[in-house]
């Protein structure tokens, strides 16, 4: 039998080491020495005079695109948003907007673009473009926020697999509730002409792959899940998504809290510096038009150890400044107490100045897999606060102990028999082991500055909205 065989492919142990595709990007384009080019993206502006015209064409792989220099004739051809072909010459730009600019000698029109095109080119608000989801990745902050999101998740990723993680997937229809908040989505067939249960169980949207990722810990030691999850909390704060990703990391083989704290800073400050380094043009733009401190504080947080203290620490330095001013904070600050967001941001943005670990919260405050301290008051946890963030990360050890979790477990009120398997982990073999969340679009703030989790993933979701 004949085979077709590509021989691109055929190169160091079968990785290909040549480009796939026909057309360069413009961003490749500018950094290559090449003089006749060819280039396809969108028009973002045109600015049609006598002698000469100019237009601005993105392909999405860099922020600013490239300028191009057409004739009058050709210049007619163009409006904003028309997808096109150009042929030309690249040369060096006098302007200081960029260092090359397309001479353009020929142009190719691939996509018309209607007159009642909304993307023109002015300054939109995020509520207006966020109406607009099919095109708002066009304009500058859309586009940014899509390559500083594909950065993050590069840097997460790099991360692990040197850590010697193991990247696996957990399963997005669940019959448990891991958080035990109650907030999901249940699964019904569409077709069924009455309720039926199609898995003959309630079964669920998942709130988070953490206990599927124990599985995992169990036998391979080290690894994370990264994926979307879900949650039907009817909240329409800034800060919250019905659909929104996780990464979700489980270690085997650590005693104490002290490694599950280093991993975590380690993740938080290796992407940050990856971001930067990766997208150092889209995070400038952020800097100018979004957020004047974002540039020093990323630059800060990578470069200073993040602070570490106890929820009792924490309380105490609540209660201090609640003496001082009464009326700072409208949450009690008594220990026992829930951190509210007022709390955290005072803590992370105030107090601190900079990101801080918040560990062993009281045992009621805290679901029934985090392990028990011996103060029997407290569990091995922490969350990590950002500054103008609030929570980014939360994580705990895991409680390996067969009957302490038992225990708990029945003081939950839990189904013994569902969650079996879960003990199971404990009774064959238990070894020691922690991890936590990075809610993925909560990270994207960070990085972005931008006040909004809507505005950092490609298609929201929140309640009563569902669009696309």
């Amino acid at each position: 039998m004949n085979r077709l065989v590509n021989t691109r492919f055929i190169q160091k142990a079968g990785y290909a080491t040549k480009p796939l595709l026909p057309n360069k990007t413009i961003k490749t384009l500018l950094k290559e020495d090449t003089q006749q080019v060819s280039v396809r993206g969108w028009v973002r502006s045109v600015r049609k005079q006598k002698q000469v015209s100019f237009a601005t064409v993105n392909d999405g792989s860099t922020l600013k695109g490239i300028q191009a220099i057409l004739n009058e004739k050709d210049a007619q051809l163009l409006t904003t948003g028309t997808c096109v072909e150009l042929q030309g010459s690249l040369i060096k730009s006098p302007g200081k907007e960029q260092t090359k600019e397309l001479q353009v000698n020929g142009i190719k029109v691939l996509g018309e673009c209607d007159s009642t095109y909304p993307l023109q080119k002015k300054r939109h608000t995020n509520e207006f473009l966020r109406s607009i989801g099919h095109l708002r990745m066009r304009g500058n902050t859309g586009s940014a926020v899509l390559r500083v999101r594909n950065a993050a998740s590069e840097g997460i990723r790099d991360f692990f697999r040197e850590q010697e993680f193991i990247l696996t997937n957990t399963p997005i229809l669940t019959s448990h509730d891991c958080e035990g908040g109650g907030e999901v989505f249940k699964i019904t067939p569409v077709d069924s002409k009455e309720p039926t249960e199609f898995f003959k169980k309630p079964v669920y949207l998942t709130v988070s792959g953490q206990l599927h990722a124990e599985i995992m810990a169990s036998a391979m030691s080290r690894v994370y899940t990264f994926g979307p999850t879900f949650r039907a909390e009817e909240s329409l704060t800034s800060r919250h998504l019905a659909e929104f990703w996780m990464l979700e990391a489980e270690m085997a083989f650590i005693d104490d809290m002290a490694p599950l704290l280093d991993v975590t800073e380690g993740s938080v400050q290796q992407t940050t510096r990856y971001v930067m380094d990766q997208c150092s043009e889209d995070l400038a733009f952020f800097n100018q038009w979004v957020d004047k401190s974002l540039l020093e504080r990323l630059q800060k947080s990578v470069d200073k150890p993040f602070v570490r203290m106890s929820y009792t620490e924490a309380i105490d330095v609540l209660q201090k400044v609640q003496d001082k001013e009464k009326n700072k904070f409208r949450y009690p600050t008594t220990w026992g107490s829930s951190l509210q967001s007022e709390h955290e941001r005072y803590l992370a943005s105030e107090y601190c100045q900079q990101p801080v670990f918040v560990t062993d919260y009281p045992s009621e405050l805290k679901p029934f897999y985090m392990r028990a301290n011996e103060d029997g008051k407290t569990v091995g946890c922490f969350d990590l606060l950002l500054p103008g963030i609030g929570e980014l990360v939360g994580g705990s050890m895991r409680e390996e102990r067969y009957s302490i979790l038992e225990q708990k477990m029945k003081d939950a009120k839990m189904n013994m028999e569902d969650y079996q398997w879960y003990l199971d982990l404990r009774k064959y073999g238990s070894a020691p082991h922690g991890g936590y969340g990075i809610g993925f679009e909560r990270l994207l703030l960070w990085l972005t500055g931008l006040e909004n989790v809507r505005e950092v993933i490609p298609m929201p979701r929140w309640v009563g909205s569902c669009k696309y």
